[in-house]
């Protein structure tokens, strides 16, 4: 993987080496404090989209925008350092299984920039403020068989995740973001994928 320059997260490092930087806590039970309904995940630009979306966290980001920022800003103003995406299901593989893995691109652009825009409210000279790029599992595993009877079937593929998570990566970097992090991905090559794309990304 070939150097790359720092740029907002340069002073990460010099801040890790001296004291602990804390990271934010879950997006998916904050957001479940706020009760909303079928028609407030749609929003009026997917009001008549033909499948339920209620439970796509990610989809908040385009529709309800104001519900994220709330939330990273609670987070901040209690103290976080490091602020991640709400992006933890938003590769392509992912959002299929709501029909809108068209939208996995502006979800990661949209959500980073939201980080970004709480972080820079909140950072100060003294205390400057991180977002971390989140790279969560998918619903389908590259190593691991869908079905008990068939232990050899799969239903996704290498390629297939390392090009959704290359243009998630793309999608976070160019939103904002000053660290990437992969998260809570139980199947190792899905991870191995995220980790390859990431630095497919950066040596392009």
């Amino acid at each position: 993987m070939k150097a790359f320059n720092y740029t907002r997260g340069q002073a990460l490092p010099a801040i890790l080496a001296t004291r602990i930087a804390i990271l934010d806590g879950a997006m998916g039970t904050m957001i479940q404090r706020f009760k909303l309904n079928e028609a407030q995940y749609r929003g009026e630009r997917f009001k008549d989209f033909h499948k339920d979306v209620k439970g796509n966290n990610e989809l908040l980001s385009l529709t309800r925008p104001d519900v994220i920022q709330d939330i990273h800003e609670s987070y901040l103003a209690a103290g976080a350092d490091m602020l991640e995406t709400n992006t933890f299901g938003a590769t392509a593989v992912a959002q299929a299984d709501y029909d809108m893995a068209e939208l996995a691109i502006e979800m990661n652009y949209e959500s980073a920039r939201l980080a970004r825009a709480a972080c820079d409210k909140y950072a100060t000279p003294d205390k400057p403020r991180f977002v971390v790029g989140t790279l969560g599992p998918t619903p389908k595993t590259a190593s691991i068989s869908p079905d008990v009877n068939d232990p050899g079937a799969r239903n996704t593929n290498f390629e297939e995740l390392r090009k959704a998570y290359y243009e998630q990566t793309e999608a976070l970097v160019k939103g904002g973001s000053d660290v990437l992090l992969v998260e809570t991905i139980f199947d190792t090559l899905n991870a191995k994928a995220a980790l390859f794309a990431i630095d497919e990304y950066f040596d392009n």
